[in-house]
């Protein structure tokens, strides 16, 4: 069941909205609708990118210690 949805818009936004609607030749409910699709698909590719980044970097074998024995190690590097 289609839900209404109330956004209050200047009359700079509103207008500036209005002309890209136009511009796409829908009406300014449509865009909206549209926009906020958009959005939503970004999003969930945002997340699914960010996800996949952090399932590839578990699956490097990178040398490991505690944190001060490896900060001392790459300030020795460092210095070399």
């Amino acid at each position: 069941m289609p839900k209404r949805l109330t956004v209050l818009l200047d009359d700079e936004e509103f207008d500036a909205t209005r002309r890209i609607a136009r511009r796409h030749q829908m009406s300014v409910s449509e865009w909206v609708r549209r926009a906020l699709r958009q959005a939503r698909r970004e999003s969930h590719s945002a997340i699914e990118s960010k996800l996949a980044a952090i399932a590839a970097a578990t699956r490097h074998q990178g040398p490991t210690a505690e944190i001060n024995q490896m900060l001392n190690e790459i300030d020795f590097g460092r210095r070399i």
